[in-house]
């Protein structure tokens, strides 16, 4: 196995740690893992479409990536801020305000995809 190879398989390793890290240590991280969870639970009970299920996905990714981001700059901020500054807290309200629209649109896109099946679940026979 080649250098180059190791390298490359080794940063699966560090994005996988990342991935843990974000899990770990962020409370709203988990909070999205289980509400994707149960997300997903919904589109196998109501037998939504592949390509409603690749929406969802896309809508959650969204939601994940925008958190762990949230996570980074959160922690740049930290680092290059330990004590207060009114930047830094700007900073950090706009990354999170980030991961807040993304988490509106996933919401809107789920009851776009969710809501005509329960509608036809609830109210259709």
């Amino acid at each position: 196995m080649t250098d180059r190879f190791r390298k490359f398989i080794a940063g699966f390793g560090y994005a996988f740690q990342g991935l843990w890290y974000t899990i770990r240590t962020q409370h709203n991280a988990r909070v999205h893992v289980i509400i994707a969870i149960l997300v997903i639970v919904l589109g196998i009970y109501l037998r939504i479409s592949a390509l409603e299920f690749a929406i969802i996905f896309i809508a959650i990714s969204g939601v994940f990536i925008t958190e762990m981001l949230n996570t980074v700059a959160e922690l740049c901020v930290d680092l290059a801020s330990p004590t207060y500054h009114p930047l830094a807290k700007i900073a950090k309200d706009v990354a999170a305000g980030a991961v807040l629209a993304n988490a509106i649109l996933s919401i809107i896109i789920g009851l776009c995809i969710f809501g005509p099946h329960l509608w036809g679940l609830f109210f259709h026979q």
